[in-house]
């Protein structure tokens, strides 16, 4: 195997992807985890922009990592208390939180060793902005209309709640 720039960068954003996410889920401030997936986000939007999928790698700085980091981060900020930190985890939830990510793992091993990945079919590049707009919007098998529709809603809903809940107080 040939070690190109492409491989090195890969890893790179592989490895800081993995050292993110772990973090993410192990810190003891929720603030600190938003900023951790934060990070995840933006090594998701690098490894777009190295297969040269700069519309997708732009959507993911967007609205994932600035739109949905952001919500989060509010809703944290407007709904915890300064000295929330997370509960001790009980050895029961720790060892379901073990075997399920074992799980997990063993289902993606499974998953790549049993299969033939040909590289023939994966063709680097960009669709034009035309075709991936109609993906999304319309309405057809295959199609998003329906998710982007239920996620707006669903975003709407946080929002309320949020304000909901800030007024409380």
């Amino acid at each position: 195997m040939e070690i190109t720039l492409d491989l090195i960068v890969f890893l790179i954003l592989a490895v800081f992807m993995i050292v993110s996410s772990i973090l993410a889920v192990t810190t003891g401030r929720i603030v600190r985890s938003a900023t951790y997936l934060l990070f995840v986000l933006f090594g998701t939007a690098g490894i777009y922009f190295q297969l040269n999928y700069s519309f997708l790698g732009a959507v993911q700085l967007l609205i994932y990592a600035g739109g949905i980091t952001v919500l989060y981060v509010f809703s944290i900020l407007l709904t915890s208390n300064r000295s929330d930190r997370a509960e001790a985890l009980k050895n029961s939830k720790m060892f379901a939180g073990l075997l399920t990510a074992l799980a997990g793992l063993a289902v993606c091993l499974f998953i790549t060793l049993t299969n033939r990945f040909i590289p023939s079919h994966f063709e680097h590049g960009e669709l034009p902005v035309r075709t991936v707009g109609n993906a999304l919007m319309g309405a057809g098998k295959y199609q998003y209309l329906l998710p982007f529709e239920v996620i707006s809603i669903l975003l709407l809903a946080c929002i309320v709640g949020g304000i909901l809940i800030a007024r409380k107080r």
